[in-house]
């Protein structure tokens, strides 16, 4: 077997610029790395390689403790462990910020040796992740006693460098991908927001006209694959004008914003519900399966209900009309409405006619 004396002195000159060309190439990978678990897998395999070492680890430092994240070895070291940063030549080497060469583990007094027993260890060779300000460090151990050579421990050192330039890479990596998740999220609500102002009436809070059609018409083509019944109230708001002239605007639009948390109250959350425009709304409901007359005395009774509990001059009135929509789709949505529009207006005239 050879000493340690002779081995440091074997690491020839082609070996050293074979290391050269293995460092290179796990620098190009390193360029690459988008997570730490890569940086890690591409160190402690390269690590081995440049000073053919028997074990190598890749530690980080965590709060005033050596984190042995990873590991490449002949057999099990510390990965997965955590060490005060005092007590561990990893820490050492951080603390220190310059690399820890030990020939013998046992002749040493910064090595543990209680922990460094149930291993292959006998030499190692310990190097900071960034001098400056180390976060971590890669360590090279031998089974055999050793003098790692200076030219390994540059090498080492090297890789040591180039993986803290990968480490910071990686970190703003991630936070440039948070700030671009962060900003779609924030575009994805806010064209949701301006999609749903664009179907929604300002004023009352209902689906506008064209909100209407849309949600409408896939509720309707639901109601007919499934074969369930669906109707199409149509309404009016009664003395909307003489409100407006009499009492002002603001008056018309506390009538409009009324009559909305009526239709609300009386239909269901599944229904669409819509102000069309000016006085006109409009409800489409699947599976109502009462009667128009039903319906409409349903309507007609909240309304009441709401001019007791909140009295006014101008109280609200409302006419109402309802339509069966056709099961096999036979007219567009628009004529379904139009219908339930002259059924409306039927109502009104026999009410006055009445």
């Amino acid at each position: 077997m050879t000493n340690g004396r002779e081995a440091g002195a074997g690491f020839s000159q082609e070996r050293y610029l074979r290391g050269m060309e293995r460092l290179i190439g796990a620098v190009q990978e390193l360029s690459l790395a988008r997570e730490l678990p890569a940086i890690q897998r591409i160190v402690r395999s390269t690590a081995r390689e440049l000073t053919g070492a028997d074990g190598a680890t890749f530690v980080l430092r965590d709060n005033g403790y050596c984190y042995y994240a990873d590991e490449d070895a002949i057999s099990p070291l510390w990965k997965g462990r955590r060490f005060p940063m005092e007590t561990c030549i990893s820490g050492w080497a951080m603390l220190n910020r310059k690399p820890a060469v030990i020939a013998d583990i046992y002749q040493d007094a910064r090595i543990p040796h209680d922990a460094y027993r149930p291993t292959f260890v006998k030499s190692l060779a310990m190097v900071p992740i960034r001098t400056l300000d180390p976060v971590g460090a890669i360590g090279n151990y031998w089974a055999a006693t050793r003098q790692p050579s200076e030219p390994e421990v540059r090498l080492l050192q090297a890789l040591a460098d180039s993986t803290a330039v990968a480490m910071e890479n990686v970190q703003v990596y991630q936070e440039l991908e948070q700030r671009v998740r962060a900003r779609t999220a924030e575009l994805e609500l806010a064209n949701a927001e301006i999609r749903d102002l664009s179907l929604t009436d300002e004023l009352t809070g209902l689906r506008n006209r064209r909100g209407f059609l849309l949600f409408a018409e896939q509720a309707r083509k639901l109601a007919m694959r499934a074969g369930k019944q669906a109707v199409i109230v149509f309404a009016d708001l009664d003395g909307l004008k003489a409100a407006n002239d009499r009492y002002g605007h603001e008056a018309g639009d506390r009538l409009l914003r009324s009559f909305a948390g009526v239709l609300t109250a009386t239909f269901r959350d599944s229904d669409v519900i819509a102000r069309l425009g000016g006085d006109e709304f409009c409800v489409f409901g699947a599976e109502l399966e009462m009667s128009p007359d039903v319906l409409v005395s349903r309507l007609e009774y909240n309304i009441a209900k709401f001019n007791v509990e909140h009295p006014r001059p101008y109280p609200l009135a409302a006419s109402a009309g309802v339509w069966r929509c056709p099961y096999k789709g036979e007219e567009t949505l628009e004529e379904i409405i139009a219908r339930a529009d002259n059924a409306m207006y039927e109502r009104k005239r026999a009410r006055r006619g009445g």
